[in-house]
């Protein structure tokens, strides 16, 4: 059994594309993405939608649904867990060790519209 949910059990989504990767947004849920410029507590608008799952079945984007938009809420401005990097050249003395920290932005998915009608 995979641990990711069935389609049909988790209810309206979209698939998005923001800062070069994708994410699976649902309604009433967070997820972090690379840092917006925006202020906490704005709406942003994300335009490129490549998938939407309504009521009527899954749209495929070519490679945008046309019309799509998912509106999404500012909660905070964070950073991420700090992750090592770590370079040496064995036999030469020479090692560098690194810290990075990616700010992200939280934001909460308000709702997801196909054509100006909301599905969720």
């Amino acid at each position: 059994m995979s641990d990711s949910p069935s389609p049909a059990a988790t209810g309206p989504y979209a698939i998005v594309e923001a800062s070069g990767q994708q994410f699976w947004l649902q309604p009433d849920r967070y997820v972090d993405l690379d840092r917006l410029a925006a202020e906490e507590g704005s709406t942003v608008t994300l335009d490129n939608v490549l998938l939407v799952n309504g009521s009527n079945g899954p749209t495929l984007g070519r490679p945008y649904v046309d019309g799509a938009r998912v509106e999404v809420k500012v909660l905070a401005h964070r950073r991420g867990p700090k992750l090592l990097v770590y370079k040496m050249r064995p036999k030469k003395k020479t090692r560098r060790k690194n810290g990075h920290r990616q700010e992200l932005t939280r934001v909460l998915v308000q709702s997801i519209s196909v054509g100006g009608k909301a599905i969720a």
